[in-house]
């Protein structure tokens, strides 16, 4: 066993039985490559990937292969997961080298740190185009001993560029709606009109550009061009086989165009923001389709993602004991056996099980025929006799060996599971989903913040690693979803400490917007930041969006323009390249809509408040700022200033409708609130 056995990361501790004499990232690895004048193998992947896990088999196993590495190289493993910071900055470095990135990455480095070579995967044995990993170690260690100037020169040229990155600047350009208008534009250009997403394979899910359209769906009805576009790619994914059509729950991507084959590892980020969206969609279309796969998706992380103390699992893996998506798969021979014959002919024609298959001889159940058209087909209602099969099939699935779950709760991806949460409880009336919130925040805020300072991640017990700028943003925009579904202060007041310490340990007072690591983490290279989603929410970003709501709860002007800011510092490309910039576009439209404030004050247990509630609920749009609270409670108003120095009228709960802190006369009904809010 290497050093990565007594690890906190899963993937790390995947390679613990590795010939290879594997470091975890530290002082003590490049020190000794200081010590031996040897270059460091810089490795980084992560738990659930297939291609991490080819090139461990391939390679990082074979002992031939680990005696090269050993006998060249200062080898260092990293989980991009655990330390995005390392992952974020040579990911860079690995752009610029290669023209590509993706995981696992290899990264080759002087004993400085600095990178001088870079790809992703290599085969073992060269094939298509790529060189053979013991082939390209040897040549790597070779330049290094033999010309020594030259790899001196391209570290120096990579860090340059490395640190020319962080040091950018925000445009001069105004912040105004045509840049909204235009990246709509530039989505439509991207759109597939048949299948839906932005652009070929392979398709990942485009959560948070739907998101964008979403928002400006639900203030423009008649935007035609944003209704197809959201319509159609949330309709293709849930009928294909990136959707787990029997546990719920989004794959990945599609290796094709279709939606049809998932790399099949499960990614809590991408259940998050999905579910978040289908239930948007759902408020916006009132579809109850869109309903339903919200809640099966939410319903599925609830089931098999949740880890003790409240918090969710990092992923699922794409592998399994049966090889590559065997977990997922079916024969038209095992619905037989499993199910009785006219639930196996519903599930048949439904999910276009066919004896050759569509993935290795099997088949991805994807929605081939409406509900109807099998109804009518088997002469009977197949609804609850898919019901009835969807039920058997899970039992039956759960005895096949399973996929491997990463159990590190991941601070940044909590978040966006406890909004997913929160707002999905709120628009479905799900209670039960804004308990599990609750309980996720609880977990986040206690497990997860040592000595006031917000941790990655926690994992058997322990929190490991300094948050980054996704976890505090992340994070905070949970907090922020949760206010707004339970309206208890103690959430807007963490929301509000949670900034502040994102501002303190990330804002770049000089040139604008957020660096992605916090002054007061280890100084790498370069400092890089974090400004395309990928397809989690950009962190300078969705630091912008979650400063906004703040500064519109708060009235904290100094808020809004650290926002502005960061927003300025991509202002340039959310047009150009919108399918990369929905957090940015959704900040933006957050900053340019007409917002009210709405204030209701009353005891949380008389019904009339919780009739104003509800008005100002169905009233509001998705930019406006809504707080509630009990006059006599201090602290509610001292979270939310928006609620200081509202008080009930002659005794009876009341509403206030505010632009820029100035509001009109209170109102005492929800119909005259209705009104007020549709005026």
């Amino acid at each position: 066993m290497n050093r990565l056995g007594q690890q906190s990361s899963l993937y790390l501790r995947q390679h613990a039985d590795n010939p290879v004499d594997w470091y975890p990232w530290g002082d003590e690895a490049f020190a000794r490559a200081r010590e031996d004048d040897r270059p460091v193998l810089l490795s980084i992947g992560y738990s659930s990937c297939h291609w991490c896990h080819v090139m461990a088999h391939e390679s990082f196993e074979d002992p031939e292969t680990a005696q090269t590495m050993n006998n060249l190289f200062v080898n260092v493993k990293v989980d991009r997961e655990e330390r995005p910071d390392v992952d974020a900055l040579y990911m860079q470095a690995t752009l610029s080298l290669a023209g590509q990135g993706g995981w696992p990455m290899t990264v080759f480095l002087t004993p400085d740190g600095r990178p001088f070579y870079a790809g992703t995967y290599f085969p073992k044995s060269p094939r298509g185009g790529l060189p053979g990993f013991q082939d390209l170690c040897r040549a790597i260690a070779h330049a290094y001993r033999s010309r020594r100037d030259d790899v001196e020169s391209q570290a120096a040229e990579v860090a340059r560029r490395l640190a020319t990155a962080a040091e950018r600047r925000p445009g001069d350009g105004a912040l105004e709606r045509r840049i909204l208008d235009d990246a709509v534009v530039g989505l439509a250009r991207l759109f597939d009109p048949a299948e839906g997403g932005f652009g070929g394979a392979p398709k990942f899910p485009p959560s948070l550009a739907v998101e964008f359209l979403l928002r400006r769906l639900s203030e423009r009805p008649d935007d035609h061009h944003a209704r197809e576009m959201v319509e159609l790619t949330l309709g293709k994914m849930a009928a294909g086989g990136i959707y787990d059509q029997v546990g719920g729950g989004f794959h990945r991507y599609s290796v094709d165009g279709h939606w049809l084959v998932p790399h099949f590892e499960k990614m809590l980020y991408d259940n998050a923001l999905l579910a978040r969206d289908y239930a948007l969609a759902h408020r916006v279309t009132g579809s109850p389709e869109y309903a339903r796969v919200a809640q099966e998706t939410l319903d599925y992380l609830l089931r098999e993602m949740r880890v003790p103390g409240g918090g969710f699992a990092a992923a699922q893996d794409a592998d399994s004991p049966g090889g590559e998506g065997a977990f997922f798969v079916w024969t038209p021979e095992e619905l037989e056996e499993l199910l009785p014959e006219a639930q196996a002919r519903a599930v048949t024609l439904r999910y276009g099980v066919t004896p050759q298959g569509n993935f290795e001889g099997k088949t991805i159940l994807r929605i081939s025929a409406p509900v109807d058209a099998v109804s009518r087909e088997l002469g009977e209602d197949a609804r609850p006799l898919l019901a009835a099969a969807r039920q058997a099939l899970y039992a039956a699935r759960a005895r096949r060996p399973a996929p491997a779950r990463d159990d590190k709760a991941i601070a940044a991806w909590n978040g966006l599971t406890i909004a997913a949460l929160a707002d999905a409880g709120v628009i479905l009336g799900r209670q039960d989903y804004i308990d599990a919130a609750t309980a996720t925040a609880a977990f986040a805020l206690d497990a997860l913040v040592v000595d006031g300072r917000l941790r990655r991640a926690h994992m058997a017990g322990q929190a490991v690693h300094l948050g980054q700028l996704d976890d505090h943003a992340d994070l905070c925009h949970g907090l922020l979803c949760l206010y707004g579904a339970t309206f208890q202060p103690r959430w807007l007041s963490a929301a509000r400490r949670l900034a502040d310490r994102m501002v303190e340990l990330f804002a770049d007072s000089e040139g604008g917007g957020f660096f992605y690591s916090g002054s007061d983490g280890e100084e790498l290279v370069a400092r890089t930041r974090d400004l395309e989603d990928h397809p989690a929410p950009a962190g300078n970003s969705q630091a912008a969006h979650v400063l906004l709501r703040l500064a519109d709860l708060t009235g904290d002007a100094r808020l809004e323009e650290l926002a502005l800011g960061a927003l300025r510092l991509v202002q340039a490309d959310m047009s150009r390249f919108p399918q990369a910039f929905g957090t940015a576009l959704v900040a933006l439209d957050h900053h340019l809509s007409e917002r009210r404030e709405v204030a209701v004050v009353g005891p949380a247990d008389d019904p009339r408040t919780a009739e104003l509630v509800g008005a100002a609920r169905a009233g509001v749009s998705t930019v406006d700022a809504l707080a509630v609270g009990d006059p006599a409670d201090a602290a509610a108003a001292e979270a939310a200033p928006l609620l200081a120095d509202r008080g009930l009228v002659d005794g009876s709960p009341a509403a206030y409708v505010c632009r820029g802190f100035a509001c009109r006369a209170p109102v005492t009904s929800p119909e005259a609130l209705a009104a007020e809010l549709a005026a």
